[in-house]
């Protein structure tokens, strides 16, 4: 059962979630990098074996397999995934850039270029779920920036969904890649297939950057290869923060905090409330809806290890503890929710008012799902058409604006003891 926390006995509980992976998991993952490196796709189909169960031929799927696979579709969830596509777009739009140019001064221009990402490789999970909304939140937003090739790399199923030759892939997956303009299919799971992302192998191509969520294994793998190529962010356990006031629903809270519980036996979910009463009646609630729950076991033991409903003398108080969590998801279920949003500093992702449940920013109101978790949301942001730019500044001095900075520059270079530095300005100074 969920255990009830008071403000004073808060500082005994730990409520924030590691990203750390075990040393196990740690000299796995990088013991697979490494046979990916140097042995390219043999190492590829031996895992895929391992793992997967399945003998591939080849990892990627036929330029049709999309076309096909959205036919195969329900049709009707298919215009579900479009309308939540067009909201994804249509949020996600507005964060696009353009360079600049500073106006010129004294004959020194400056300025700064926006670059789409050439090549961007999204991981969406399989396993004991599919997750299409992944592939719109990922892809989507590097359409939007303008990269040349957006791929994915899935784990192959045998259960169901659209089978191409060789390789199970789950039709939905394939129907959300299409609407989401992905350019090319690859069916390999795990840590392999971070590595072969990073580094490319035989079929594989080499990519700039890697999104998208996984297991403990594909975190550790997008943490190792940080640095031969970009990611997203190094994600932990799902997390959800709810405030709330004596007049909220029990039943909808209980049933927003299961929502997260059920991600996955480390995921977490905290109601802060000033009312015990309701923090008993959601205590009761949590109980009575987990038993219907088809994943009740992942989600019971979710409650039992890492939720917790804290109890507070005052509104204001629960912001505070909020800011100092840093929250992936954040709900504040008050009646004027929007007198409080100033006094957000950081979380993930807000859901203001009673009506407005995490589980539609999960999949269909248009700000992005991939957010940062365990408490990263003090320094980093939600996957953005940002995360698939480069930005680069770029810089002009005349000979006459040079002559009139010159001296400032060298006496810089001559404190850090930095000569040739100094030399780079003093030669042009002297006009040799």
């Amino acid at each position: 059962m969920i255990k009830i926390i008071k403000t004073n006995e808060l500082e005994k509980e730990s409520i924030v979630q590691s990203t750390a992976a075990s040393t196990a998991t740690t000299t796995t993952v990088a013991l697979i990098i490494a046979n990916v490196m140097t042995r390219g796709d043999d190492a590829l189909i031996e895992y895929t074996k391992q793992f997967d169960g399945c003998s591939p031929e080849r990892f990627e799927l036929p330029r049709t397999a999309m076309d096909e696979a959205i036919k195969s579709v329900d049709p009707e969830f298919v215009k579900v995934m479009q309308r939540a596509a067009e909201n994804i777009e249509d949020f996600h739009r507005n964060q696009i850039q353009k360079g600049f140019d500073l106006p010129p001064k004294d004959g020194v221009l400056l300025g700064q270029k926006v670059t789409p990402i050439e090549r961007v490789g999204s991981y969406i999970p399989g396993g004991s779920a599919y997750l299409p909304s992944s592939v719109l939140m990922n892809c989507i937003p590097a359409k939007l920036a303008g990269v040349s090739e957006i791929i994915i790399a899935t784990p192959p199923s045998s259960k169901g969904g659209h089978l191409d030759s060789v390789n199970g892939v789950d039709a939905r997956i394939l129907a959300a890649a299409k609407i989401a303009g992905v350019q090319r299919v690859f069916s390999i799971g795990g840590a392999q297939a971070i590595a072969a992302l990073a580094y490319g192998t035989e079929s594989v191509p080499r990519v700039d950057k890697i999104t998208g969520p996984g297991n403990v294994y594909v975190t550790e793998a997008k943490r190792q290869v940080y640095g031969v190529v970009g990611i997203d962010m190094i994600a932990g356990p799902s997390d959800i923060m709810i405030i709330a006031e004596k007049t909220a629903n029990p039943i909808h809270i209980a049933a927003d905090m299961l929502s997260q519980c059920e991600h996955g036996i480390d995921s977490q979910a905290i109601l802060i409330t000033d009312s015990m009463t309701l923090a008993k009646r959601v205590r009761i609630e949590i109980e009575m809806q987990l038993s219907a729950l088809p994943r009740e076991d992942i989600a019971r033991e979710s409650v039992d290890k890492h939720g917790a409903i804290v109890v507070v003398d005052t509104i204001d108080e629960a912001f505070d503890i909020s800011n100092e969590r840093a929250p992936e998801h954040l709900e504040i279920l008050l009646d004027e929710p929007f007198t409080y949003i100033d006094k957000i500093r950081n979380a993930g992702s807000v859901f203001l008012g009673k009506y407005t449940p995490e589980t539609l920013g999960d999949y269909y109101a248009g700000p992005n799902h991939t957010l940062p978790t365990s408490g990263t949301a003090r320094f980093s942001s939600p996957l953005s058409v940002d995360d698939f730019v480069k930005k680069t500044s770029y810089t002009y001095y005349s000979q006459k604006a040079v002559r009139a900075a010159g001296a400032d520059v060298i006496r810089f270079a001559e404190e850090e003891g930095l000569t040739a530095h100094a030399q780079s300005i003093a030669k042009r100074l002297k006009g040799k």
